[in-house]
């Protein structure tokens, strides 16, 4: 039997380090990207190869993807000067007639509406219709990417192999990462600031939930697909949506964080109230009432149809038992 084929992941972070266990333990020789030699020297330590630099550094990105079959990008969705030079090395692969697979990870928060938290959208979007994702407005959240990705498959044609897979919003802890997503962990700062959760507008906003573990094996599901998939079937639909069935309004959301801190004694009661404009900055900026204001629902229909199947939390037990108290504590930890 052949060896399984070696991958470039750009990004071992949040969802990247739980993708680089799924890979690792298929047996991949994998090569990642990190920033400090510190991280390198634990993911060394774990079975992969390191080079140290960053998404700036764009002739490295191009070089190191020209020398795998597979990529795997989980560091950003919106650094299109990135991906151009991973595409890059795409092309390069395809002229000299190597196979090349690269998987792009996006976002559902390209599924944006504008409903700034005042209503629940009824549109679901589904992977097995491409095109109501093609029709996607180019100026809604991660499509400036997303769209050369696409026409870079076109280019390519049967060439190379070339998917999309949009996350949701992702929860989820694994202790031996110790890494929180960035929602969870600015939600949780807001909260400890300022004595209460909040939401966007009146917070009935609805977004599709995932656990990041669960997300791993998609990635993975994904690529056993790929591998074997004709070239023809990415063409006609490159894009994956991953969720676990459930779908979370921010209101429910801003409920539950605070009745988890109100629990532990970490704020004085478990109110919950809409985000001012100025409280903006301590969310996620300007990006708060885009981000947590819009509907975002997906399925992930064409990930079930290949046998995967979500098996962890569900984001409530997950968020009490795991993402608020580890925040809390690193928090904590580093006032002290």
């Amino acid at each position: 039997m052949a060896s399984p084929p070696s991958v470039f992941l750009v990004g071992a972070g949040y969802i990247g380090r739980n993708v680089l266990d799924q890979l690792l333990a298929a047996k991949h020789p994998v090569t990642t990207l990190v920033r400090r030699a510190e991280q390198a020297s634990l993911l060394e330590q774990a079975g992969a190869r390191t080079v140290l630099g960053t998404l700036d550094d764009l002739q490295l990105l191009t070089e190191q993807t020209a020398q795998h079959e597979i990529t795997i990008n989980t560091a950003s969705s919106d650094d299109l000067p990135s991906v151009e030079a991973i595409l890059s090395g795409v092309r390069q692969r395809v002229r000299a007639g190597q196979p090349s697979i690269y998987i792009h990870t996006s976002g559902t928060g390209a599924l944006e509406d504008g409903a700034l938290g005042m209503y629940t959208n009824q549109k679901i979007y589904r992977d097995d219709v491409p095109e109501d994702i093609d029709a996607i407005a180019p100026t809604s959240m991660h499509r400036h990417v997303d769209m050369p990705v696409v026409q870079a498959a076109r280019e390519f044609g049967d060439k190379a192999k070339i998917a999309i897979i949009l996350p949701p919003f992702i929860y989820g802890l694994t202790p031996a990462h110790n890494r929180h997503t960035f929602t969870i962990a600015s939600l949780v700062r807001f909260a400890l600031k300022h004595g209460f959760a909040g939401y966007v507008g009146e917070g009935r906003n609805l977004w599709s939930v995932l656990h990041v573990k669960d997300l791993a094996h998609a990635y993975m599901t994904m690529l056993a697909y790929i591998q074997n998939a004709a070239p023809a079937t990415l063409l006609e639909n490159p894009y994956f949506f991953a969720e676990n069935g459930s779908e979370v309004s921010m209101h429910e959301a801003a409920e539950n964080l605070g009745q988890i801190l109100y629990d532990s004694g970490k704020i004085s009661s478990p109110k919950v109230q809409t985000f001012t404009e100025s409280d903006y900055e301590d969310v996620v900026g300007p990006l708060t009432p885009r981000g947590f204001g819009c509907n975002s629902r997906s399925r992930a229909i064409r990930l079930q149809q290949l046998g995967w199947e979500p098996k962890e939390k569900n984001i409530w037990t997950s968020w009490r038992e795991d993402e608020v108290p580890s925040v809390v504590a690193a928090l904590d930890s580093a006032s002290e």
